[in-house]
């Protein structure tokens, strides 16, 4: 099978094949750390996560690079907001960022560049450009890319030369209105690094030209992140690379916002969703699941129905391996379903490919009910495969540790393993006294044992070698 995807540069659907061969090198737009992850964040590293499992089910190897963003006009302007120095500020929310992944399960990088760390490649590249006669530099010590004199601009966000605004202020020295910073002259008491042009500090865009060349190469296969990044933000990527010289991406995906109210999850509209805050609400695997769940082009619309839903769902298919497990010891990662594979191999048809997750997960629940051994051990292992290729198998190392999958209502995202222990001491005397209460006939007794716990969102199994509890 032939992976298939949407190239946001061309608008269809385009073969995947890899530059090199059995080679993957893939460039995520990631975190600029100017405030606290909220989950519209986070929803482009679980999105392109599930492209890299899949890559690398596939046989590839995967070079996969996420910048941090640790110098910009937002976080120098947060960061004097809250009288904290810039650098302190942006490290503090990076932290926090790597810890909203690691919560995810998302695999970590091959390599995570900071801009700050890659000043003079940036240096480096604007010297090309200007050599090149596309780039210039203002009176101020400012440089800016001859937008009009890039071959192609506008490719990828198909917008027309005359219709065009940077969003930057207005700024003497531009030759063009419609030209944008590559570098920026510091303000007084801005931080900054000397250049031929003068004491300043990089543009947005020119980083991950510059470090997308280091790590990737001139040309790579693809360029991700999320859709309001298309203009300026890849465009001017594109144009940097171009006007230096190189061919930069060969491909360009991007991922849909989360919304709330059909409207983008933004500080600015107050819809804020916290991945810490959501993580009291749901386990991080099951959060995990309803990101990726939809397909990653298109809009998630958030509400608490939904992701409880959403979590549901996903018990369903961590209780089918578990009661797997009870019953046969352990299970092995078998092969995912052709059907599985054949929605992934269309854009990273996630929802499709899901489906086919339930419907084995049904037929594992009949075959359990059934006593057919075989077959459950069969569908089991399939079901391993498809969810460690979406980043959810609860039996995988990632996930199978009490702190992980005991996580959810009434805990909270940040219950220490020591209150799982707590918390499992007090389950299980209650089912003692249920177990008692049963031995003795007394029903009410143990109805009400059992009632209680429910009320608390404990889930009581009974089997042959006695019952076991979990949450949801």
């Amino acid at each position: 099978m032939t992976l298939r995807i949407f190239d946001t540069a061309t608008r269809e659907l385009r073969d995947f094949v890899p530059l090199r061969e059995g080679h993957a090198s893939v460039y995520l737009c990631g975190a600029t750390v100017q405030s606290v992850p909220h989950i519209g964040h986070v929803r482009s590293g679980v999105a392109f996560d599930i492209l890299r499992n899949w890559l690398t089910a596939k046989g590839l190897d995967v070079a996969f690079v996420r910048n941090v963003t640790d110098i910009d006009d937002k976080i120098l302007a947060k960061s004097a907001e809250h009288g904290r120095p810039w650098w302190e500020w942006a490290a503090t929310h990076e932290r926090a960022f790597t810890r909203a992944y690691d919560l995810l399960g998302v695999t970590p990088p091959s390599v995570e560049p900071r801009a700050t760390g890659h000043v003079p490649e940036m240096i480096a590249y604007i010297r090309r450009i200007i050599d090149n006669g596309l780039g210039y530099a203002a009176p101020d010590g400012s440089v800016y890319c001859r937008t009009a004199k890039v071959p192609g601009y506008g490719f990828l966000s198909h917008q027309k030369l005359d219709e065009l605004d940077q969003g930057e202020d207005p700024a003497p020295g531009k030759e063009d209105p419609r030209d944008f910073a590559m570098w920026k002259a510091a303000k007084p008491g801005e931080p900054g690094w000397e250049t031929p042009w003068g004491y300043g500090r990089p543009g947005w865009h020119i980083e991950c030209s510059a470090m997308s060349r280091k790590y990737l190469g001139a040309t790579f296969d693809i360029h991700a992140g999320g859709m309001d990044l298309q203009f300026p933000h890849h465009e001017n990527e594109a144009a940097q690379a171009h006007a230096a010289g190189d061919g930069f991406a060969n491909l360009w995906m991007h991922n849909g916002w989360v919304t709330m109210s059909g409207e983008k999850m933004s500080k600015s509209l107050g819809n804020v969703l916290s991945v810490p805050n959501v993580l009291t609400l749901v386990r991080p695997i099951e959060l995990r699941w309803y990101l990726g769940s939809a397909h990653y082009r298109s809009m998630l619309e958030y509400s608490e129905k939904a992701l409880q839903d959403a979590a549901a769902g996903f018990r369903r298919v961590e209780k089918f391996l578990d009661r797997a497990v009870e019953v046969l010891g352990t299970v092995e990662v078998g092969d995912w379903l052709p059907e599985f594979g054949k929605a992934l191999d269309d854009d990273l048809g996630v929802p499709a490919a899901i489906a086919v997750l339930q419907d084995a997960v049904r037929s594992g629940n009949t075959a359990l009910d059934g006593g057919d051994l075989v077959a459950v051990a069969r569908i089991a292992g399939q079901v391993r495969a498809m969810t460690g290729v979406l980043g959810v198998d609860p039996l995988s190392d990632t996930w199978s540790g009490p702190d992980s999958r005991g996580r959810g209502q009434g805990i909270g995202a940040g219950a220490s393993s020591g209150a799982l222990e707590a918390l499992d001491v007090l389950v299980k005397f209650e089912l003692e006294r249920r177990a008692t209460a049963r031995a003795e006939k007394d029903w009410a007794t143990a109805d009400a044992v059992r009632d209680r716990l429910k009320a608390a969102g404990v889930t009581v199994a009974d089997s042959a070698d006695g019952a076991t509890w979990s949450l949801g």
